[in-house]
């Protein structure tokens, strides 16, 4: 057997192998490196008898010992709900009025309201709940039907146009659409809208168009009636885009933005807490 070459600087014998002219030394592992990895060999054997770890066609191994972190998951869901029950049954029973001034209800309805809000209402409102165009901003003082803990309770329970018996579901006209104005009264009615915004002065024809198709809804001063619904024209806060065409637009062919009833989908604590969250968001009255 022919001996290997040995290394002249290091005196360690070389492995053989030579590449661009640089032999390899033949230098053993430390020992406790080559013990360490022989205890983690013995170590993932015991592991793949003890625990789940090898998939089969339609199954998986379970291991001797038989943990399932489904079924430890579970028990910590479990406990988690066994100790909120005694808060939620106290929401359950509890006024908005009084969840507000309890500083542990509140602090309970301010944790699922958020969460629930994450889950629920943030693909139309955002996370933030600024809205968007279409859809309105819950942090600002703009509410069309009120923002009192009760008026947004009943918001959330119940929607707006949705196909629930006790909906929100004041509508405005179509007047373009359905020809209840002609094109001229629709531009007129529209400056006079941007008057009562600030935006130019108003006009007679304009009034004139207002006093006879609008004001039942939108009042006198065109600040709007909350028991139907119908805006404020005076704030420059634009649901669905500010300027002219918008409005045009909105008188034209209407706005029927539709929220659905979450009473049935969500139970009343849930519901709850989403009232008490959004009233405390920065609108709320």
């Amino acid at each position: 057997m022919s001996q290997k070459p040995i290394d002249e600087i290091t005196g360690t014998e070389t492995t053989g192998h030579v590449w661009d002219g640089i032999r390899e030394l033949n230098t053993p592992l430390p020992r406790w490196w080559a013990w360490t990895l022989y205890a983690t060999i013995i170590w993932a054997i015991g592991y793949w008898i003890a625990m789940p770890a090898w998939p089969l066609l339609t199954d998986y191994t379970r291991g001797v010992l038989g943990h399932s972190q489904r079924a430890q998951l579970g028990d910590e869901i479990a406990e988690v709900k066994a100790g909120q029950s005694a808060l939620a049954a106290r929401t359950a029973d509890a006024s908005l009025a009084d969840i507000r001034t309890d500083p542990e209800l509140l602090e309970f309805a301010l944790a699922g309201g958020r969460s629930a809000f994450a889950v629920n209402c943030s693909q139309c409102h955002g996370s933030g709940a600024a809205g968007g165009k279409g859809y309105p901003n819950l942090n600002d003082d703009d509410w069309l039907w009120g923002g009192k803990l009760a008026a947004i309770e009943t918001s959330i329970l119940y929607g707006i146009r949705s196909d629930h018996d006790e909906s929100r579901a004041n509508e405005m006209p179509a007047f373009g659409k359905d020809e209840l104005l002609a094109p001229g009264q629709i531009d007129a009615v529209a400056d006079y809208v941007m008057a009562l915004a600030g935006n130019g002065s108003a006009a007679a024809k304009g009034k004139a168009v207002y006093d006879e198709h609008c004001v039942a809804c939108h009042m006198e001063d065109g600040k709007g009636n909350r028991e139907l619904g119908s805006p404020n024209l005076t704030d420059a806060i634009w649901l669905f885009g500010e300027g002219k065409a918008a409005v045009v637009e909105a008188v034209s062919n209407s706005r029927r933005g539709v929220m659905p009833a979450w009473i049935g989908r969500l139970d009343r604590v849930t519901i709850k807490q989403l009232a008490v969250y959004i009233h405390s968001l920065g609108g709320g009255e």
